[in-house]
């Protein structure tokens, strides 16, 4: 009989966290990354530094970002950027408009 409670426990316990996580993507603050590529020397630092790994760089070396999303807005690749070739700002999800 123990063993049905900690199972019913656990299985709440999990449904309560998927909705937590649920409520928490829906509240995370997004961000976008702006790369000056006229600016830009391709030196490398914006990707290195990058805390998530989400910096790319192409064949040319010029960095890109392929999953906007998980930028965290920390700005280290920004502070760090010799040339001043990146700008990161605040991005609002798209609002929908009802009608009526």
């Amino acid at each position: 009989m123990a063993q049905k409670a900690k199972t019913k426990t656990k299985a709440a316990g999990k449904t309560s966290a998927s909705a937590a996580s649920g409520k928490a993507e829906k509240n995370k603050k997004l961000y976008t990354v702006i790369f000056f590529h006229d600016w830009c020397k391709s030196c490398g630092l914006c990707s290195a530094f990058c805390v998530k790994k989400i910096i790319l760089t192409n064949e040319t070396g010029q960095p890109y970002i392929e999953e906007m999303d998980s930028c965290i807005g920390c700005r280290f690749c920004e502070i760090h950027c010799p040339d001043f070739a990146i700008t990161i700002k605040n991005r609002y999800p798209e609002r929908r408009h009802t009608d009526g």
